[in-house]
């Protein structure tokens, strides 16, 4: 079919047959009409004969075939969007009523790495609260790697956490940029002192967090020889940050669990702002769309509250 200047159909919403929109997906997703045929187990005519009808009533072009399969023209590309966002609208439809109507009811499960500071998580939880109260927020603690086993294995329904690499069977949202710093307590020799060259302080005493330590955090304590001499191991940071303070020995924080300490003259930060290692914190959840309503509403009201924060 011929590029033409589509065609304003003011009756379009009333006349299209809402199926063709859905075919055109599955198109688009499998690659190419005989993959989307075979996929829907239906034959490649009926598939082709869909998107024709389809492009008859936009009156434009969708898909060119090409010899991998289709490729989206930039009518195509419009389409894509408006049909991802119509079926994520019909997704939701019965999480919404079910919220509208007072009938959610349920669990969500959260495993979270430890000494997390959110402030946009923690207001998520409590619009959640208030707007569901019959649904139980279980909250779950564990270091980093477990967080994502959990989430895999499906023990849990969300997650926040650190992750070192990308695993396919997850969602990822960027929730923080944490930074860690290196502390010393108060009775520290190094207290009220800053250090560029951390290798100077390789024969410290040293408070590790075992299982829960940032992989960044392994690599650059190793290439400077900390943590040879360990006196303290803790793998939940809120008792890490108690060993450091109690001068067993220095050790690595995130900055804003270990804030309300210096801030008190407890704990000393022992690098200079611009050298801590920094990392992302994500909001996790399996790929599989067919979540519960008490999860899907909480996913999204953190969700809504993170996308408020980085357009602000």
């Amino acid at each position: 079919m011929p590029d033409r200047e589509p065609l304003i159909d003011r009756k379009f919403a009333s006349r299209v047959d809402w199926n063709l929109l859905r075919t055109f997906v599955d198109i688009v997703r499998a690659g190419g009409i005989g993959a989307a045929a075979r996929k829907l187990n239906r034959q490649q005519p009926s598939i082709s004969a869909a998107l024709k009808r389809l492009e008859e009533h936009v009156g434009t072009t969708l898909l060119i075939r090409t010899a991998t399969g289709v490729e989206m023209t930039a009518a195509g590309k419009a389409m894509m969007a408006l049909c991802e966002d119509m079926l994520e609208s019909a997704r939701m439809m019965p999480h919404q009523i079910a919220q509208a109507t007072k009938r959610v009811e349920g669990f969500v499960r959260i495993q979270i790495v430890s000494g997390l500071i959110s402030p946009e998580f923690d207001e998520a939880i409590a619009s959640f609260h208030r707007r569901n109260p019959d649904i139980h927020i279980e909250i779950r603690v564990s270091p980093w790697r477990q967080v994502l086993d959990a989430l895999e294995q499906g023990e849990v329904e969300i997650g926040v956490s650190y992750d070192a690499s990308v695993r396919g069977g997850l969602m990822y949202e960027p929730l923080l940029v944490e930074r860690q710093q290196l502390y010393c307590s108060r009775s520290s020799p190094h207290f009220g002192h800053r250090f560029s060259r951390l290798n100077e302080l390789r024969d410290d005493h040293f408070v590790l967090t075992g299982d829960d330590e940032i992989e960044l955090i392994t690599h650059l304590r190793r290439r400077n020889g900390l943590g040879t001499k360990v006196s303290g191991m803790a793998e939940d940071i809120n008792e890490a940050q108690r060993l450091i303070r109690l001068g067993v020995g220095i050790g690595f924080l995130p900055v804003l669990a270990a804030e309300e300490d210096v801030a008190k003259g407890r704990l000393w930060p022992m690098l200079y702002a611009d050298i801590e290692p920094a990392y992302d914190i994500y909001l996790l959840a399996r790929t599989d769309p067919a979540r519960d309503t008490a999860t899907q509403l909480f996913w999204d009201e953190v969700f809504r509250r993170v996308r408020a924060m980085r357009e602000a």
